[in-house]
């Protein structure tokens, strides 16, 4: 796997993470989907048994590192307490960015 860095190259990506927090139940899939599709992302976001949410978004570094900028910030809903994450390179295996059940 490539090593990529927090820059702004235009390079496709995939953000994989997990937020711990108060963050189930307080609309954070529907605001996680709406801060995708503005930023023109493709992926996925759940609900993890553990009271996590997994996200998975694709799409050009700039925009991921915005989305990931949005994930730490006081802007996301619930109180996001962590996130652990991985970024590498992006597969394009999604059409758009979907609420997993």
């Amino acid at each position: 796997m490539a090593d990529f860095r927090a820059d702004d190259s235009g390079e496709r990506v995939r953000l994989t993470a997990k937020a711990e927090g108060a963050v189930q139940a307080v609309g954070f899939r529907y605001w996680t989907v709406r801060k995708a599709e503005e930023l023109g992302l493709t992926g996925t976001v759940r609900n993890n048994d553990d009271g996590s949410v997994g996200i998975v978004a694709e799409g050009p570094q700039p925009a991921v590192l915005e989305f990931r900028r949005w994930l730490r910030s006081p802007e996301a809903p619930g109180r996001v307490a962590n996130v652990e994450e991985q970024v590498t390179a992006a597969t394009g295996e999604f059409n758009d960015f979907d609420v997993v059940y």
